[in-house]
């Protein structure tokens, strides 16, 4: 079926294995599993991300992959899960298991100027924990 909201406050649609027979992943395995889901978000200002679901990462050590899934607005066909099985055990996704998460994200593409020099801000070029941790 189509994917759903699992609740009227949740982000992100639930993509499931679309996969014939349970699929072993093995410890430090990646594979990739396909969702039966096939989009074409067509609109310049939109775009999906593919994101881990957090009980599967945390319980059972399984993960994207690539981390975060971007899918483009001019994208059209199947919707790919990659998996990455980051535990010592072997993990066993079966038919319709949830997999991963899509959310929906407005973009802006970003219009760029070149310039001889910025003009100073208060942090200036500090970065990686320049601003602290309180």
């Amino acid at each position: 079926g189509l994917p759903q909201y699992a609740t009227d406050g949740s982000a992100g649609l639930d993509l499931r294995a679309c996969i014939e027979e349970p699929l072993n992943v093995a410890s430090r395995e990646t594979v990739l599993i396909p969702t039966g889901l096939a989009i074409h978000i067509k609109d310049n200002n939109m775009a999906a991300t593919i994101l881990p679901r957090s009980g599967l990462g945390h319980k059972h050590g399984l993960v994207l992959g690539n981390l975060v899934g971007l899918i483009d607005s001019d994208y059209q066909g199947q919707l790919f899960v990659s998996c990455w099985n980051r535990s010592d055990k072997d993990y066993t996704i079966n038919r319709g298991d949830r997999i991963a998460q899509m959310v929906f994200v407005p973009v802006i593409q970003a219009q760029f100027e070149v310039v001889e020099e910025f003009n100073n801000s208060e942090r200036g070029e500090g970065g990686f924990g320049h601003s602290g941790v309180a």
